[in-house]
């Protein structure tokens, strides 16, 4: 028997905000524990809650960019439990009026864009970091009170690529909308899998097992693709489903029990009494769209229209601070292909053999854009361009500079000039051209060499291998 998977994806959105949502505690990364808190965090006697205007703002553009109906009116619900992750013992979040629901994201599958539904965003405060040990846990209450966006999709994606690029396409549109730095590494934006098996044909859905804690986008396909082969496997051989959740271990490609759940928590939601509804104005929301800066898919169509692949677009766009260096290159009148070429080849290789980030180099944007210019104003090769960037980059020189440093000269393309070379080399080697003629294809890369010789390396390569074939042609 063959089975359909059904998945659907939660995914938790830390927003990049000065403080946090409820409290003018700092929102921060990597400080000391437990110092970046306020004593509503800790659920002080007395304290009250102040939504965070700016995580509003920001979560309206995420909405937007999901094609969602943004709910003009914000209400805020209580999500009572006890675990130690908040001290009040309820989170605040938006229950039965999320900001955003009923949109769509497109990801693109077998050269084709695939539709998968979305059924709400909600914002809601993160609850404080916990850290096991076998007999005792710590608690760090810094990220108590965070700002989030919980993305919740429909269950219409079915394989492990699917939820893979949905994800890839979520991180995307909550980095270049400023909204989230995306560092899965760091828990900035956060998986839940919910995944079940059923016959093909069959409507009903399957018994749903949830995956917890997956920390990469690689993860999300591996750990899914386990689950559906461990699930087939399990109806194949009569085992029955159990509703569970598990976790995915990296290191040997499975999943393993958590725990079993038996009936759905009851959460107790009620109305946050505390954060009376709020209306929205239009002007607020136009304003919070107008202001988003540009979203991953329209700079991905418009590097196209640039003359860019397909591969080098997503390449650029894999770092936003990549796209801004690559945008401000070519704003002087440099090829889009060019600065591409040498962003992805020889600046990647620069980055990775010194460990720095695109934006800690001191090499100006525009003085690679300069470096290309200089490629067709001169006649340069690309090996030349790379010998310029490099000095550039190690030396802290500008183009200029580091090609007079170098020693490099303008190639020489005049055709009458080149022929002279070519024919004084073919004059000299009769033996390559006999070579040539019975099919030995080196002797060309031997008299290319001879007519570069001759010329002092100042001919035109492209030039001097077009002019060669002419005039063996001729011979």
């Amino acid at each position: 028997m063959n089975f359909e998977a059904v998945i659907g994806l939660e995914i938790h959105v830390e927003m990049k905000t000065r403080s946090k949502m409820f409290s003018a505690a700092p929102n921060s990364f990597s400080r000391n524990v437990n110092t970046e808190v306020a004593p509503l965090d800790m659920a002080f006697p007395g304290t009250m809650p102040v939504v965070n205007k700016e995580a509003v703002r920001k979560a309206i553009r995420v909405a937007n960019a999901l094609h969602m109906k943004i709910d003009r009116e914000l209400h805020f619900d209580r999500k009572n439990y006890f675990y130690p992750d908040l001290p009040k013992g309820y989170q605040i979040t938006q229950q039965r009026r999320p900001i955003g629901s009923d949109g769509y994201l497109e990801i693109r599958r077998d050269g084709k864009k695939k539709r998968i539904g979305i059924e709400r965003i909600h914002m809601e405060e993160d609850t404080c970091k916990q850290t096991h040990f076998v007999d005792y846990t710590l608690l760090d209450y810094n990220r108590a009170g965070v700002p989030l966006v919980e993305i919740v999709s429909r269950p219409e994606m079915h394989d492990g690529y699917d939820a893979m690029k949905y994800v890839e396409a979520i991180r995307n549109i909550v980095v270049y909308s400023g909204t989230s730095d995306g560092k899965m590494e760091e828990g900035s934006l956060r998986v839940d899998v919910n995944i079940s098996l059923r016959p093909y044909g069959q409507s009903e859905f399957g018994t749903k097992v949830e995956i917890k804690n997956l920390n990469s986008i690689r993860n999300i396909q591996d750990a899914i693709d386990y689950e559906i082969l461990r699930q087939s496997r399990a109806l194949l051989s009569g085992e029955k489903i159990l509703q569970e959740t598990r976790r995915y271990d990296e290191s040997r490609g499975v999943t393993s029990l958590m725990r079993v759940k038996t009936d759905a928590v009851d959460y107790k939601y009620f109305a946050e009494p505390n954060i009376t509804p709020i209306r929205l104005s239009e002007d607020f929301v136009a304003e919070a769209i107008r202001s988003c800066p540009e979203l991953y898919e329209s700079k991905f169509e418009r590097y196209l229209a640039m003359g860019l692949s397909e591969k080098d677009a997503e390449i650029i766009l894999m770092d936003p601070a990549m796209a801004s260096y690559f945008e401000k290159a070519v704003s002087g009148g440099a090829s889009s292909k060019e600065v591409a070429n040498f962003l992805i080849v020889e600046m990647n290789s620069h980055l990775n053999k010194t460990g720095k980030s695109i934006d800690g180099i001191s090499l100006d944007p525009l003085d690679l854009g300069e470096i290309v210019l200089l490629l067709k104003k001169e006649n340069l090769t690309h090996k030349q361009g790379a010998d310029i960037l490099f000095k550039c980059l190690n030396d802290g020189l500008r183009p200029l500079e580091a090609k007079s440093a170098l020693g490099i000269v303008a190639m020489l393309d005049d055709r009458a000039a080149v022929l002279e070379f070519v024919n004084a080399a073919l004059d000299n080697n009769p033996q390559s051209i006999a070579d040539y003629k019975a099919g030995k294809d080196r002797a060309i890369s031997y008299l290319v060499g001879q007519v570069m010789k001759l010329s002092k390396g100042k001919a035109k390569p492209s030039l001097v291998m077009e002019l060669l074939k002419e005039e063996l042609a001729k011979r």
